[in-house]
Parts: C-alpha cells; sequence; structure tokens
C-alpha cells in the first residue's frame, strides 16, 4: 500500500478500511476535544501523544517509541487488528497523523496518510459523535532495528534530515521547548510542512524530490530523519517512500534527546 491515498481513493474503498483521527497540538490544545467538534464520518480516534509514545523523559526524548506491547494495547483498544486496513488524517495536512502510519507500516501493516487530511472533506460532512471502536487482535512485534537510528548514528555524519520549521532549525534565540537550538551539526533542514501546498495537499512529485535531492538525498535507505520529538520526522519518511526514494530511518529521540546532551550544536549562520 501507498504511504499516500487521496479522498477520491478513500471514497471507493471506505468499506474495506479503518480510518482513524490521529491529531495532535503541541500547544496544549486537547486532540479529543477537536476530534469531538467534528471529525470525519465513521473515524476512531487515537491520541497521538499517549496511544503512541512512551512517557518522556530527557534521556530518552519528549515521545519516545512505545514498547512493542504498549504498542499493540493502545491499536487494538482502538479497533486496528492484524489485518485491519488503516487511513489516518490530522488537521495539518498529515504531519502528525504520520507518527500512527510510520509506526503501523513499521510494523508489517496497511497504513496510508490521506493526502488533505481533514480539509480534504467539506466541514459539512463532519460529525460530532464519539465513534466507538470495536477491539480487535493486534500482535506485538519487536520495533526492527533496520527502522530506527540511535543518537550516536544521528551525530555520526552521512545523511540526516530535520523537519523542523527553519526557525528552530536555524537556533537563533531560545528554543521554544528544548534546552538548546540549533541542530545536530551536518543535518540538513527538510521541513515537513513545505511539502504542502496552500490546500494542505502533497506538492507535485517532481517538487517532492527535488527538495530531498537539495538536502542530499538520493537514497532515502541512507537517511535519519529527525524533528523536535521524533512525531513529524515520520512524514519526510513517509514522503520520501512515496517520492520513490525508499524507506529512511527514524531518530526516536529527536531533538528532545539530543538538546539534553553535550553534545556539539549547529545553528545556521545569519539564519539562513
Amino acid at each position: 500500500m501507498e504511504p499516500f491515498v487521496t479522498a477520491d481513493w478513500l471514497l471507493e474503498n471506505h468499506e474495506s478500511v479503518l480510518l482513524v483521527d490521529a491529531r495532535m497540538y503541541l500547544d496544549g490544545r486537547s486532540a479529543r476535544a477537536a476530534y469531538l467538534r467534528g471529525h470525519l464520518p465513521g473515524a476512531v480516534f487515537v491520541d497521538v501523544a499517549e496511544a503512541l509514545a512512551a512517557p518522556g523523559s530527557p534521556a530518552d526524548g519528549r515521545h519516545p517509541l512505545p514498547s512493542p506491547g504498549d504498542f499493540a494495547a493502545a491499536m487494538s483498544a482502538a479497533g486496528i487488528g492484524d489485518d485491519t486496513t488503516v487511513v489516518a488524517y490530522d488537521d495539518a495536512g498529515g504531519v502528525m497523523a504520520a507518527r500512527l502510519v510510520w509506526m503501523l507500516r513499521t510494523a508489517g501493516h496497511d497504513a496510508a496518510l490521506l493526502d488533505g487530511g481533514l480539509g480534504a472533506f467539506p466541514a459539512g460532512s463532519l460529525e460530532t459523535r464519539y465513534v466507538t471502536p470495536q477491539f480487535a487482535h493486534f500482535t506485538p512485534v519487536p520495533w526492527p532495528r533496520a527502522a530506527l537510528a540511535t543518537i550516536d548514528e544521528a551525530a555520526g555524519g552521512g545523511t540526516v534530515v530535520d523537519a523542523r520549521d527553519r526557525t528552530r532549525f536555524d537556533g537563533h534565540g531560545p528554543d521554544p521547548v528544548d534546552p538548546r537550538s540549533g541542530h545536530i551539526p551536518g543535518a540538513h533542514n527538510v521541513p515537513c510542512r513545505e511539502h504542502l501546498g496552500e490546500d494542505e495537499t502533497l506538492q507535485p512529485m517532481a517538487q517532492l524530490r527535488e527538495r530531498f535531492r537539495s538536502a542530499g538525498v538520493t537514497d532515502a535507505n541512507t537517511m535519519i530523519s529527525y524533528c523536535g520529538s521524533g512525531v513529524t520526522a515520520c512524514h519526510n519518511l513517509l514522503v520520501a517512500e512515496f517520492a520513490g526514494l525508499g524507506r529512511g530511518r527514524l531518530f526516536p529521540g529527536s531533538w528532545s534527546q539530543y538538546a539534553h546532551t553535550d553534545r556539539p550544536v549547529e545553528t545556521s549562520c545569519c539564519g539562513a
């Protein structure tokens, strides 16, 4: 299954997939409350920060990957089983819901992001009832080592891309959430939100490939992706795969882990 599907594809295949609302906000807003104010018909809710992450710490970052057992339990409770095909969305063009899709695909399940997210359908078509999931069996499997990068690997050179916005990457001024600002030395900035057009659908394929090529990525199998805490970095991984560049690796602790160490930090000259 491709990592992205269109609204037309969803309309044609809605009976064979489970639609999942996987929003997340960094400003303290409640994703569950937003879901109840309006979500796509039939969509179940998955809390990205709670269901898709272990408790955070300076040593591991804000959103470490959960254990395979905890992830399986969360998926079962959300109605996602071993044979469930998932289409996930959010209200940010997919940059948050990408965490769920990447985790499912990495665990060997069929999952895709809805291109355009919540905005792909008219506001008048949304519903406000809570959709109660039907429990499903999800078998836990270990996180594949080949899909993950350690802090040493992320700091060791190679092709490392940072999905955060350019201001945080540049590192001029205090970081809004972490103790140090800047980026991992040698990393290239590929802001995930810049993959999207004004309607929050993906840019044309040629533009997506060029953005990665400009960051030195011609083969994503050698790429390590990170962000603030390992959430939006998943969007870069899915877009790179969709663009035919291969599957990169996630540095789960991301900047929220790196910034708590005494490792060197780099800032961009003059904010460029």
